[in-house]
């Protein structure tokens, strides 16, 4: 059983490779793309030795520094046995050794429940509901406290002023799939670049798109069972994770966008972003956050320009769910409106 876009995968092919790389594998009987996710294309692995998961490259020509799906499976690698749940990574290919000419890595297929909605329909208990954003807010807390150091990851990033860097990076990505101007967009990218803060010297291992259909829970309690999609994650200000999950506060829950922006949370049992920062300040011994609006704006310019360019790939004909990334793309000027919104009045 084999479903999945072209190019295809050649199933006896990998099966042989894996039974030759990946302890304990043997028999693939079944290879099926998840339709979820906009960036590296995902599939289930069913064979008579157990489930798997295989994350790849998509094909096609890349942007510089997009998909880097060896630095997914090194951050994993380093997190296995911290406090910071992660699936157990098996096996990295390179493009060399891959059997399909991409490279990929194949992990443990880990059980859980995976919520789309951050208001959470499916869970009738407000008290519920709480525990699952506090247990978000803990491991995030958590993965920040980190000695990146003692991992062996001191090396995961680049010094200096992380969002000095990552403004360049993304304005860079931006004008690379830029199709049409977008006002909101320039305006933005302009009070980003006159705005920024001072370098506070924090830095921590972040995971970049650190969000609650990025995580796992348990099937039976509010746990966390493992944090997904490490393709963004680097050494960086631990803030840029923090105003990066609190956008959902501030986005609409309609259409494309699962926010909380017009949910009644307090009824929901769902924290307030006040509340959210403040409990994970608490957490790290931090004082009042300064600079949030800046951090909360760049969060929105950031995620604006990767759904640009998830949108450009759609229209190169080589994005993993092209439907999808249409929809994405027609709401940029979306995202952009809302900072620039926020940039105007200051909260």
């Amino acid at each position: 059983m084999i479903r999945e876009a072209a190019p295809p995968i050649d199933a006896v092919a990998l099966g042989r490779y894996l039974e030759d790389h990946v302890e304990g594998f043997h028999g693939l009987d079944g290879l099926v793309k998840f339709q979820a996710g906009q960036s590296n294309p995902t599939y289930r692995i069913d064979a008579a030795s157990g489930t798997y998961v295989l994350r790849t490259k998509p094909p096609g020509t890349l942007l510089k520094s997009a998909h880097q799906v060896d630095r997914e499976f090194r951050v994993m690698q380093a997190l296995a046995g911290t406090a910071v749940p992660v699936p157990k990574p098996l096996h990295l290919a390179s493009e060399a050794d891959s059997p399909f000419g991409r490279m990929f890595y194949v992990m443990e297929h880990c059980d859980g429940r995976i919520f789309w909605d951050p208001a959470l329909p499916e869970i009738a208990d407000p008290a519920e509901r709480g525990a699952i954003f506090d247990a978000m807010n803990a491991v995030l807390a958590t993965l920040h406290d980190l000695d990146v150091a003692a991992l062996g990851l001191d090396d995961f990033g680049r010094p200096g002023n992380y969002f000095e860097r990552q403004l360049t990076r993304w304005s860079e990505q931006y004008r690379q799939s830029k199709i049409d101007r977008i006002d909101d967009m320039e305006t933005l990218s302009d009070w980003l670049s006159e705005n920024l803060p001072p370098d506070d010297g924090a830095v921590s291992l972040v995971h970049g798109d650190y969000r609650l259909d990025n995580i796992m829970f348990e099937r039976e309690r509010p746990a966390i069972r493992a944090i997904l999609d490490w393709e963004l994650s680097t050494l960086g200000h631990p803030l840029a994770d923090l105003a990066y999950q609190c956008m959902q506060w501030r986005l609409p829950n309609l259409g494309a966008f699962k926010g909380l922006g017009n949910v009644d949370r307090a009824a929901l049992g769902i924290p307030s972003e006040e509340d959210y920062v403040r409990r994970y300040c608490e957490r790290r011994g931090l004082e009042a956050v300064d600079h949030w609006p800046f951090y909360l704006a760049f969060s929105f310019f950031r995620l604006a320009a990767i759904l640009q360019g998830v949108y450009k790939r759609s229209l190169d004909g080589n994005a993993s769910n092209p439907e999808k990334a249409a929809i994405f793309g027609r709401n940029v000027p979306v995202l952009a409106g809302l900072a620039v919104e926020l940039i105007r009045t200051g909260t």
